[in-house]
């Protein structure tokens, strides 16, 4: 009898521990199913936030869009013989400012620009005359014309401005950088001059023009300095 109700006992312990451990993995299925659908329902969430964000960021930040006119429009075409000697980078930093008076923190404009261009100079071959090459005793003379400024132009991959300073009822001036920018190449082309690029140019296009000239026949060259034109007398 007592081992009737041992056995009877066990059977309940072990049936007990099994519905235990079937209704615990009842749950952790459950509990698995609810994270599962609570993620799917939180994921368009989420995209939608992210899209969001990105629609701020492009707002704030925009893009800008460029839509250049289809219609292209050549005014002139002309033929050139320039020989390009030397080529000069410079950068120069640009002060422009406007309504600076009394009152320049309520109207002023005043910017900074950053600005890197190139000036590029040589011999223009076209302006040689018959009589700028002649042949003496087996020399070849040369008379070549006077170096000359071929480019003056900023670079708009470098240059840009670095601050600007607006009145506080000032809405800028729409012609100041434009200003800066004609100054800056201005002062580029004459930072170039004032350093020799001219007759570095001259001398580079006589060291040229020697060597290809040697090399087709001619067994001494010598080159001549263009006289500069005459002013003219009032």
């Amino acid at each position: 009898m007592q081992n009737n109700t041992r056995t009877q006992i066990w059977v309940f312990i072990i049936g007990f521990l099994l519905i235990l451990a079937l209704s615990a993995y009842g749950i952790v299925q459950a509990i698995q199913a609810s994270m599962r659908q609570t993620q799917q329902a939180i994921q368009p969430v989420g995209e939608m936030t992210g899209s969001l964000a990105t629609q701020v960021a492009q707002f704030l930040h925009p893009t800008p869009t460029i839509l250049p006119d289809p219609v292209t429009v050549i005014q002139s075409v002309r033929s050139l013989a320039r020989l390009e000697t030397i080529q000069y980078s410079v950068e120069k930093v640009i002060v422009a400012e406007t309504r600076q008076g009394p009152f320049g923190f309520l109207f002023g404009d005043r910017l900074l620009l950053v600005a890197h261009g190139q000036v590029i100079a040589g011999i223009d071959l076209e302006k040689l005359q018959p009589g700028d090459l002649q042949v003496r005793d087996g020399v070849l003379y040369v008379t070549l014309p006077p170096a000359e400024i071929f480019v003056a132009a900023l670079d708009s991959d470098q240059t840009y401005i670095y601050d600007r300073d607006l009145g506080v009822l000032s809405r800028g001036d729409v012609n100041l950088e434009t200003a800066a920018r004609q100054a800056a190449e201005a002062e580029i082309e004459k930072a170039a001059l004032e350093d020799g690029i001219l007759a570095q140019a001259d001398r580079n296009a006589e060291n040229y023009l020697y060597r290809l000239l040697r090399e087709l026949g001619y067994g001494e060259v010598i080159f001549n300095r263009a006289q500069p034109a005459a002013t003219p007398q009032p």
